[in-house]
């Protein structure tokens, strides 16, 4: 998956769903989710809570701030889930999730 914006947009938020290893939505009930953003040979840009939109679908949503879209270049993302267990797990599982963050005209 690769998600692209412009440099200082907060909008569209980042939507995903969790999938498990089978390829079946994660259950999120009762869990907490960290988005996490780092420049491909940087340092980590983004570490906030994500919101948890549907928990019976695994559907997750990030709402950027403008200081998390303020540098232009290529990004690796991925949600990090903390079960109601105790548990840590994070998604993608195989993969990142790829951002682009490009220039304005203006």
């Amino acid at each position: 998956m690769t998600f692209t914006t412009k440099r200082n947009n907060t909008s569209p938020a980042m939507l995903a769903t969790l999938l498990d290893e089978n390829r079946d939505v994660v259950i999120l009930s009762g869990s907490s989710v960290r988005f996490h953003m780092r420049a491909i040979g940087g340092e980590l840009k983004v570490d906030q809570p994500a919101t948890i939109v549907t928990p019976l679908e695994g559907l997750v949503r990030y709402d950027w701030t403008a200081s998390d879209t303020d540098t232009i270049g290529s990004y690796k993302a991925e949600f990090e889930v903390t079960f109601s267990d105790g548990s840590v797990e994070t998604f993608p599982r195989d993969s990142y999730i790829r951002v682009e963050i490009i220039d304005t005209l203006a």
